[in-house]
């Protein structure tokens, strides 16, 4: 009964929107009839009239030259890039090993320097180890063509200095599980020495106070987080702490439920976090416990809170009727949320994404 209701009312919405544009439409054209046309206020002056006679032929002959090649679309080459690695394929056995291990060598010859490094690979030499490393460490081989796409300077470690790495992880009570997680999800952890890695876990257990389990659950999480820009991270924590108003204790909560939050631009969390605390009126307490509301784009929370405000659906307190959990509100796509979530149908919700 709701739904066609407010179909209806969103129809008679857009239809008067339309009649409104089709009116300052037609004002417009009536105005244009008594005013001047800019076709006839800007006339193309004759060039070649024009010309000063004493300028030099060649000179003359150069702008002609130039405009020529200005206005010359269609003979452009396209552009490709300055290093093919696909040219060599059929002579370089290496090249071909990588794309049978799924290897994208078009992303690897678009970064400098990197085409010319990979073709000079011998792949028993320089790149077997390499996965037989891999291998001993539980990563699968389905993960060999993304890891070594990501991370084509793996190559340039020391087979040694990898196991020392490795061995850190073990030594610091990282599972099997997790050091295999962290390695694939993550190509560029191995890249880091020893000392460096060492370094920045005890920053985020100084930081946020936090226990052995916390800090290897939040490794494990989001690896990337564990070697992302120092000065980026710093940024983000003082947002998360200054300005969003988290105590220390609700912050140690936050980054262990969702460390990604850390590598999201400051703005972009100042921005979605103002509507969800200010327009949905959620608490600090609430936003911890669905931290996914933090990592959607702020137009997506909009759109769906307000479908849900038309439907009368927009209750997030767990203590009242008809209670709706925020984390449910970013998760699946429109027909998941519609159907799952708004209890509505995609008809309503694109008529109101429509009269918005």
């Amino acid at each position: 009964m709701l739904c066609p209701a407010i179909r209806k009312i969103l129809e008679n919405s857009q239809n008067a929107a339309k009649i409104t544009a089709i009116s300052s439409q037609l004002r417009y054209l009536r105005g244009q009839r008594s005013a001047p046309s800019e076709l006839d206020v800007f006339q193309p002056t004759d060039i070649s009239a024009k010309h000063d006679d004493h300028e030099p032929v060649a000179e003359t002959e150069a702008r002609k030259s130039y405009k020529e090649v200005a206005l010359d679309f269609g003979n452009r080459e396209a552009h490709v890039p300055s290093f093919n690695l696909a040219a060599y394929v059929n002579s370089s056995n290496t090249l071909q090993q990588f794309v049978k291990l799924g290897v994208n060598l078009h992303s690897i010859e678009r970064r400098k320097g990197l085409g010319e490094f990979v073709l000079r690979l011998d792949f028993e030499k320089n790149v077997k180890p390499y996965i037989s490393f891999l291998a001993d460490q539980g990563v699968s081989a389905d993960d060999f063509g993304r890891m070594f796409t990501k991370n084509p300077l793996l190559f340039k470690e020391d087979l040694d200095d990898l196991q020392t790495r490795v061995e850190y992880l073990k030594s610091k009570r990282f599972s099997d599980e997790a050091r295999q997680r962290i390695l694939t999800q993550n190509p560029y952890w191995l890249m880091f020495s020893t000392r460096r890695v060492d370094r920045r876990l005890g920053y985020f257990q100084k930081e946020f106070r936090l226990s052995g389990h916390d800090l290897r659950l939040l490794a494990t999480r989001e690896p990337n987080v564990i070697t992302y820009n120092m000065e980026h991270l710093r940024k983000s924590v003082f947002t998360l702490k200054e300005e969003m108003g988290f105590d220390a204790k609700e912050l140690s909560a936050l980054i262990v439920r969702k460390p990604r939050l850390m590598m999201i631009p400051p703005d972009d969390l100042i921005e979605r976090f103002s509507y969800i605390h200010q327009d949905m009126g959620l608490s600090h307490a609430q936003i911890i416990q669905s931290p996914e509301l933090l990592t959607s784009r702020e137009f997506r929370l909009r759109e769906r809170h307000e479908f849900l405000k038309l439907l009368g659906r927009d209750q997030y307190d767990p203590q009242k009727d008809l209670y709706i959990s925020p984390k449910t509100i970013v998760e699946g796509n429109n027909f998941y949320f519609v159907r799952n979530v708004a209890k509505s149908d995609l008809k309503t919700f694109d008529l109101f994404l429509k009269t918005r």
